[in-house]
């Protein structure tokens, strides 16, 4: 038994089950996967409906007899904030299951549960995945760009996981030169097979070795691919990455309380985990939207027995593609976050990461800007915080105004304001747009 699984196993969760469990599902075939996506569904909600009060008081007037999926309701963060043991199904407690917190970077955070096979499964689809770039948890050396808590207990239990899960923590609150060139020391000294971490740290590393002119891989031969995950990446970000890093970029996307939602494979697709996964795009009212569509995303955790997951709106837009089959869904485009949409004077709405990426191209290609922010202060204004060695010019400052006054619409105030650094989350996330609306 290796190491990471020894971890998992004595804290009683049944890698080697689920697993085999794992294989089992991916074994079958179209017909037979149709079917058992939908004695899942139904399981699932039959379960919480007998066996936890909270699931069945939110489900009043709902007849699942009736094999009516769309009328079983919406959950979101709002309707679990309240005590988890509100919410533990019958048979579980904190001791018995697996206790965590969302991130909180969609502005409710919570405190969830989810039962020890059900974690386990989640950790069966990381292994399996991984696997298509020959990155085993087990014994492959990971470069961890991911915050870690400040207070004792936290932190050490981070550093202990650490150890158990073989990777090295880097910081990801200091992104000064200095500390990227004490980073680059530790990948000449130390065999990383793969990266992981904050995309926008990650980017951070990525311009400092194009301003120094040098590729990762050739001072960490050893490095087989990056995984990002926790933020958007973008295209323009995703070139500069394999540019600078000489290895493969893996978009990653994955939420505390489900585990993983999408992974990027070898053709570049985004494929869905439908294993233990069941993903849903609905409209505003609720509807089911077709492949190619752009709407909510809704996601029924299959397995989880200790805390209902079913029909749990995540917070984000995005569009499944029209490529999707039942067995392969495919992730076409990853939005944003449904909290953080551009309000405009006009009516206009637009995704709050439009506005980012509008303003971005703009100051990478004109200015020696490192990194921003931008908050919407009102309906008309917006603030621009920023990292740079200089001011903007009056150039750079015209050149944004017009991006913006193109894309979105014009006589919007811009606020600009540089910082020596910006404030990120107490887990080291940068929120790249946030309305105050």
């Amino acid at each position: 038994m290796n190491l990471f699984n020894l971890s998992l196993k004595l804290n009683g969760f049944p890698i080697k089950k689920a697993l085999a469990h794992l294989k089992s599902i991916q074994a079958k075939n179209e017909t037979e996967f149709r079917v058992y996506l939908e004695t899942k569904k139904k399981e699932i909600v039959d379960y919480h409906l007998k066996h936890n009060t909270f699931y069945k008081s939110f489900c009043t007037n709902i007849d699942i007899d009736s094999s009516d999926w769309n009328s079983i309701p919406v959950m979101t963060k709002k309707d679990l904030q309240q005590p988890l043991s509100n919410r533990l199904s019958d048979g579980f407690t904190k001791s018995n299951s697996y206790i965590n917190k969302t991130s909180g970077s969609s502005g409710d955070p919570f405190i969830f549960a989810k039962d020890k096979f059900c974690h386990a499964l989640t950790w069966a689809n990381f292994i399996d995945r991984y696997s298509w770039f020959n990155i085993n948890p087990n014994s492959s050396k990971q470069a961890r760009f991911y915050g870690i808590p400040l207070d004792k207990k936290g932190y050490y239990k981070e550093r202990l996981k650490d150890f158990f899960s073989n990777r090295f923590r880097f910081s990801v609150f200091d992104l000064s030169d200095e500390q990227m060139e004490r980073n680059l020391d530790k990948f000449k000294s130390t065999t990383f097979d793969y990266i992981n971490g904050y995309t926008s740290s990650i980017v951070q590393l990525a311009k400092y070795l194009k301003r120094k002119s040098t590729v990762l891989k050739t001072l960490s031969t050893s490095l087989k691919a990056c995984i990002v995950t926790s933020e958007m990446l973008f295209e323009s970000d995703k070139l500069l990455l394999e540019s600078q890093l000489g290895i493969p970029i893996i978009n990653e996307y994955g939420a505390a309380e489900l585990g993983l939602i999408a992974f990027q494979n070898k053709k570049d697709q985004w494929l869905v985990n439908s294993e233990d996964l069941f993903i849903e795009i609905l409209d505003e009212n609720g509807k089911i939207l077709p492949y190619g569509e752009e709407g909510r995303i809704v996601i029924t955790s299959l397995y989880n027995k200790a805390h209902p997951m079913i029909r749990y709106d995540l917070g984000d837009i995005g569009i499944l593609s029209k490529s999707s089959s039942t067995r392969k869904p495919i992730l076409d485009k990853l939005i944003g976050r449904t909290n953080d949409i551009v309000k405009l004077p006009s009516g206009k709405k637009a995704a709050g990461l439009t506005f980012y990426y509008v303003t971005k191209t703009v100051i990478e290609e004109k200015s020696n800007v490192k990194e921003f922010v931008i908050e919407q202060l009102k309906l008309d204004t917006f603030k621009i915080t920023y990292v740079s060695s200089n001011l903007l010019n009056d150039e750079n400052i015209d050149g944004i105004k017009k991006a913006v006054s193109k894309y979105l619409e014009p006589n919007l105030n811009l606020i600009f304001k540089r910082k020596e650094k910006l404030d990120r989350s107490n887990r080291g996330k940068l929120k790249q747009f946030k309305s105050h609306l």
